[in-house]
C-alpha cells in the first residue's frame, strides 16, 4: 500500500486549503484512513479519520467544526478540507491507513510522505 499526499501550501489565517491523499494497493472497507500533523518541535498528532466502509468520521477537538474528512472509494482517495485556518494549524500533514485504532499514530500501518501547510498571521 502506498499513499501520496498533496495540496499543501501557504495560506493566510482564516483561509482554506484542501488536501488529498491517493492510495494505491489493496485496502479494504475495514480500514481506517486518517490525517495526522506534526508541527516543528512537536510530536505527531491526530487530526481526523474515517472508517472507509461506514464513513464514520472522527476529529481532534482542535479541528472540529473547521476540518472535514471525506473519501471517494472509487478513486481510493481521502480528502481533508480545512477551513478557518489558524497559524497553529501550521504543520506537515500526513495521511495514513490503519486497521485498528483511530487516535494513536502507532496503530496506522501505512503512511504518506507528508505535505506542508503554512498558515500566516
Amino acid at each position: 500500500v502506498q499513499l501520496q499526499a498533496s495540496g499543501g501550501g501557504v495560506v493566510q489565517a482564516g483561509g482554506s486549503l484542501s488536501l488529498s491523499c491517493a492510495v494505491s494497493g489493496r485496502i479494504f472497507s475495514s480500514h481506517i484512513m486518517g490525517w495526522f500533523r506534526q508541527a516543528p518541535g512537536k510530536e505527531r498528532e491526530f487530526a481526523a479519520a474515517l472508517r472507509r466502509g461506514s464513513g464514520n468520521t472522527y476529529y481532534a477537538d482542535s479541528v472540529k467544526g473547521r476540518f472535514t474528512i471525506s473519501r471517494d472509494n472509487a478513486k481510493n482517495t481521502v480528502y481533508l478540507q480545512m477551513n478557518s485556518l489558524k497559524p497553529e494549524d501550521t504543520a506537515i500533514y500526513y495521511c495514513a491507513v490503519g486497521s485498528s485504532g483511530i487516535w494513536n499514530p502507532r496503530t496506522y500501518n501505512y503512511w504518506g510522505q507528508g505535505t506542508l501547510v503554512t498558515v500566516s498571521s
